[in-house]
């Protein structure tokens, strides 16, 4: 014993011996303080690309209750058949509207929760029989560097400073929720975890279709890692299985209800599952490259489609023999085999032959599926080269999180986001129609139109543009062009219903209002439940004196869209001028209801008890109206009227003067100013 040599072990050692619940909670609060120094300046960027038409022009999300409105999103969005995604957006637009830094930090909070889910799911899996002699010993080691990677890895931007794709972030969380909750009911918990289980894979299935491959997901995992074969994983939890399958119907039932996503996907949109399923190779190659050198990252590849197997030979040979092994190793049982079918199995639904016709490539596809990768080379390199992989998956842990800050900034401007995708892309006309939007935004209208006409150029056919071609020429006055843009727009697509939607507001301003409302008929005809549209032609149909189809249209809109104050402003308006006072009021009470900060909403329902005689109550509401708007001229205006009505001449001089001070050139304040003024001096000179 006196030769004996105490050998102190490197400090990094400690780190793959960890054990305890403190020391586990260490380490989950080191994921959770790499994450948010990863993406601490995420928090301010804009809603961009598809995030406005989820969120800013979504009208499902409020109000929040009852839930059948966020449980019902419109056609023709990210958030389409996604019932659970919109509903937490419709929480956030609950907690503060459209103010993006809430959005951020509830994707940044679902991140680091899926993060700490992938933590707990590998220390469990590696200290299982199957595992324990290669990996046991330095388990949450492991699982500690690959969920710190994936956390912080440049690739995992879109899912998560990108509003909209939080539908991809969430699925990820419950998919890691139902797996996570499934090994701690099979390893010794209560059967409390299994219906964890079944309610994570329902709310993923109701969150995005990629979760359908979770019931299989956890069937091999038993079957590779804790019963031996498929048919003992059956017997021992059958009715968990049963419960876990039923979950398929939720995501049959939605994906049936919202049309193939509204077109977006699916084998009949437009493009072949064969030019499809080319470009798959090409793409999950790249997303592989990504994995390892994520660079350069790309908001939008745009709809490219590889139309010849013999330009994706290289990544065909690749994949097939990848593809082999994972059916090799799930053949023998091995841990090989489940992780190459988690990559493969959860990037099918996109990267397969059923056609996403929005995007043939997109980053966030591969939120889940990183996973497997970085699993596979943190294993692989620890069995080269034991412990002294922790200093290297360090160093790669923070060189990811400086690329994931770097990429983060690219975000905080629409400009700045669609200038980098355009210099990385240029062949992708959405870019700069992404970028013509931007500048139209920031009031930079030729710019934009500069933008969209470029794009133009790279493709003439590209509808998209020439639509918003359109919206820019109207915005500069320059209806022909505006018309023309359209017109051109709805010639290569009869059934856009955008362009439809938009000549018709063209033709309503310009008085065509036969014209427009075809317009607005066909927009409705291919987009039945929009709001706006309805609304419009509502409106539309007021000016020609049809109050049975505007009361109509307006009712649907209103429907479709209760906050739609407009909505219930006009069909408030159109049963006054009826007589129906009360059902005026009523409109305008709902209004109020919906939002008792609108001034508006106030000023209308004034207007409404002021024609059916309610002085006082008008009285009332236009001070209300005045108070949360003090520059609101009609509504001082209106205010001083109803104070000369009942008599309050001082009132009634105050508010007229409250007018001219505000609008000087008023035609008729001065005039109303001098009459409540003499009789001010009247009832003076009376008393």
């Amino acid at each position: 014993m006196a030769n004996d040599v105490a050998v102190r072990a490197p400090f990094y050692a400690n780190i793959y011996n960890l054990n305890g619940l403190w020391r586990a909670a260490a380490c989950a609060g080191l994921i959770v303080v790499v994450g948010l120094i990863a993406y601490s300046n995420s928090m301010h960027g804009p809603l961009v690309f598809d995030d406005v038409a989820a969120i800013d022009d979504n009208p499902s999300l409020s109000p929040l209750w009852p839930l059948s409105g966020p449980l019902h999103p419109p056609a023709y969005r990210t958030v389409t058949g996604r019932p659970v995604a919109n509903l937490t957006l419709a929480f956030n637009h609950a907690l503060g509207g459209v103010n993006p830094v809430f959005y951020h930090a509830v994707n940044l909070l679902i991140h680091l929760g899926a993060a700490l889910l992938l933590f707990g799911i590998l220390g469990r899996t590696l200290s299982l029989p199957m595992l324990q002699t290669t990996f046991g010993a330095d388990a949450r080691g492991l699982a500690l560097a690959t969920a710190v990677v994936w956390a912080v890895h440049p690739l995992q931007t879109e899912s998560v400073t990108y509003i909209v794709q939080r539908v991809e972030s969430l699925m990820g969380f419950f998919y890691f929720a139902t797996l996570y909750c499934f090994i701690r009911g099979a390893t010794g918990g209560t059967r409390t975890w299994f219906w964890l289980a079944v309610i994570g894979c329902l709310l993923g299935m109701g969150t995005k279709e990629v979760m359908v491959s979770a019931p299989l997901m956890v069937l091999l995992y038993d079957r590779t890692f804790l019963s031996g074969s498929f048919s003992v994983a059956w017997r021992q939890r059958r009715i968990f299985y049963s419960a876990l399958a039923a979950t398929w119907a939720l995501l049959f039932w939605l994906v049936i209800g919202s049309g193939s996503r509204s077109g977006s996907a699916g084998f009949n949109v437009g493009i072949g599952s064969w030019d499809y399923g080319l470009t798959q190779f090409q793409a999950i190659i790249h997303y592989l490259r990504l994995s390892y050198w994520p660079s350069p990252l790309i908001i939008d590849y745009g709809t490219h489609l590889v139309r010849s197997p013999w330009s994706i030979w290289p990544q065909g040979i690749v994949l097939v023999g990848l593809a082999g092994m994972t059916a090799r190793g799930i053949w023998r049982g091995s841990a090989f085999g489940f992780v190459g079918f988690w990559f493969f199995a959860i990037l099918a639904p996109s990267s397969s032959v059923m056609p996403v016709v929005t995007q043939s490539m997109a980053e966030h596809r591969m939120y889940l599926s990183l996973a497997a990768v970085i699993v596979v080379t943190v294993a692989c390199l620890y069995r080269l080269f034991g412990r002294r992989t922790f200093l290297l998956w360090m160093l790669v842990s923070m060189a990811c999180i400086g690329l994931t800050r770097a990429r983060n900034d690219d975000y905080r401007s629409t400009l700045i986001l669609w200038r980098d995708n355009i210099a990385k892309c240029p062949q992708n006309p959405r870019g700069y129609d992404a970028l013509g939007n931007a500048l139209s935004d920031e009031g930079m209208i030729d710019e934009a139109i500069i933008a969209y006409q470029a794009g133009l150029s790279v493709d003439p056919l590209y509808v998209e543009s020439l639509n918003n071609l359109g919206v820019a020429f109207h915005k500069r006055g320059r209806s022909p062009e505006a018309i023309a843009a359209f017109s051109r727009a709805l010639a290569i697509n009869p059934n856009y219903a955008g362009a439809h939607y938009n000549l018709g507001n063209v033709l309503a301003e310009a008085g065509r209002a036969e014209e427009a409302r075809s317009h607005y008929l066909a927009a409705l005809h291919l987009t039945p439940d929009e709001p706006t549209t309805l609304l419009r032609l509502g409106t539309l149909e007021m000016q020609l004196n049809d109050p049975f189809a505007a009361e109509a249209h307006l009712r649907a809109a209103i429907k479709a869209a209760p906050g739609l104050m407009e909505a219930r402003f006009n069909l408030g308006f159109l049963v006054a001028t009826q007589g129906r006072w009360d059902e005026a009021q009523n409109e305008m009470r709902l209004a109020v209801k919906e939002d008792p900060r609108s001034a508006m909403a106030h000023y209308n329902l004034a207007n409404a008890l002021a024609q059916a005689g309610r002085l006082p109550d008008a009285a009332v509401e236009y001070a209300t109206a005045t108070k949360i708007d003090s520059s609101m001229v009609p509504a001082h205006y209106n205010l001083g009227n109803t104070y000369a009505l009942l008599g309050r001449y001082d009132d009634a001089v105050h508010e007229y003067e409250s007018v001219l001070a505000l609008e000087p050139e008023h035609p008729r304040a001065a005039q109303s100013l001098a009459a409540a003024r003499l009789r001010q001096a009247g009832a003076a000179s009376g008393r």
